[in-house]
C-alpha cells in the first residue's frame, strides 16, 4: 500500500515558557516490511538546533533543543511510505521450543529481548496472567493460536473508545472494564503475552483501517511480538488482526513512553498549554 500522510501538531502556552529538549518520533521506520519514498519535518518556529538520531531501540528520530522561550510551537510531517507485507503469515518458526506457551528463548536471544520480557517491568498483575493462562489453554498452547486469539478476544469482547491523551491505563484496569483506547488494548496485548514468555513490545504508527471508535484518523497503537524465524511481527487487538501493509510503523519499544510520537516538558509555572494536531491520510494500492 502507499500512504500518503500529513500531520501537523500546534502547541500553544498561556504565556512564554522554556522549553526542554524534544524527541520527535514522526520518521517512519526504514526495514523489510516498508519503504520510505520521501518524509519531511517542518518546525515552523525553528528550533535552535536539531539532530536525526537512532535510538536505543532502532528509531529514528529528531531531537530538537531550543534557547529561547516562545508561546507556540507548530510541528510538521509530510511523508510518502510504500508498505510491503501484503501476508502477516509468511514465515515459520525455525525454534520447536517456542511452538508451546510458555515460551522459551535461546540465551541469545533472551539477552537481545529483554527489555520486551516480563522481568524488565516488574509484575504483571493476577488477573491478567490468569486471564492469558486461561486463553493459551483453550489453544492448546499453541503459541501462534494464541497470538490470533488474544487479539479476537480483545477486539471481540472489549469495547474499543477514543481517548485523545494520556498514558495507557493499567493493562489490569483494561482487563477489569473490558475497555480502552488502542492504547489500552495494546498494552494488554503486550503484557498477556509478556505473562507467557513472549518478548513484545508497543508500537506507535498509523493505520489505513479506520477503527469505529474514532470519526478521523489519529495517531494508532498496537503491539509487536519476536518469535525465531518471524521476527517481530505486529499483532492489532483492537482491530482483531495480524499486521500486514494496511499499517505503518513510526516507533516500537518496550516501555509506551519511548515510542510516543513526541516526548518533551516545559519549564514555566502555572502555565496551560494546548495541543491541536490533523492528520490527512490517503492510501492507495501499489501499481
Amino acid at each position: 500500500m502507499l500512504f500518503q500522510i500529513r500531520h501537523s501538531l500546534s502547541y500553544r502556552y498561556g504565556r512564554p515558557v522554556f522549553l526542554e529538549p524534544m524527541t520527535v518520533r514522526l520518521s517512519p521506520r526504514r526495514d523489510v516490511s516498508q519503504r520510505v519514498i520521501s518524509h519531511q519535518l517542518t518546525v515552523r518556529q525553528p528550533a535552535s538546533g536539531a539532530a536525526e538520531v537512532v535510538e536505543a531501540d532502532g528509531n529514528d528520530a529528531w531531537v530538537l533543543w531550543f534557547d529561547d522561550q516562545r508561546d507556540q510551537l507548530e510541528l510538521a510531517v509530510a511523508m510518502e511510505v510504500d508498505t510491503l507485507r501484503s501476508n502477516p503469515f509468511d514465515w515459520i518458526l525455525t525454534d520447536a521450543a517456542q511452538q508451546s506457551l510458555p515460551v522459551k528463548y535461546s540465551e541469545a536471544e533472551r539477552l537481545s529481548l529483554a527489555g520486551c520480557l516480563a522481568a524488565a517491568h516488574g509484575p504483571i498483575a493476577a488477573p491478567v496472567v490468569e486471564w492469558a493462562a486461561g486463553l493459551a489453554q483453550q489453544v492448546e498452547s499453541n503459541t501462534l493460536a494464541f497470538l490470533m486469539e488474544l487479539a479476537a478476544t480483545i477486539h471481540r469482547d472489549f469495547h474499543h473508545i477514543g481517548r485523545l491523551d494520556g498514558d495507557p491505563q493499567p493493562a489490569s484496569e483494561t482487563l477489569a472494564s473490558r475497555q480502552g483506547a488502542c492504547r489500552d488494548t495494546g498494552m494488554l496485548y503486550v503484557e498477556a503475552c509478556r505473562s507467557l514468555g513472549l518478548a513484545a513490545r508497543c508500537v506507535s504508527g498509523y493505520s489505513m483501517h479506520h477503527p469505529p471508535e474514532v470519526t478521523e484518523h489519529e495517531l494508532h497503537a498496537w503491539a509487536e511480538v519476536y518469535l525465531s524465524g518471524g521476527g517481530w511481527r505486529g499483532y492489532d487487538p483492537s482491530l482483531g488482526l495480524a499486521v500486514a501493509d494496511g499499517h505503518l510503523v513510526l516507533a516500537a519499544a518496550p516501555d509506551h513512553r519511548l515510542a510516543a510520537a513526541v516526548s518533551g516538558s516545559y519549564r514555566g509555572t502555572g502555565v496551560s498549554s494546548e495541543l491541536d494536531y490533523a492528520i490527512d491520510l490517503q492510501v492507495r494500492k501499489r501499481t
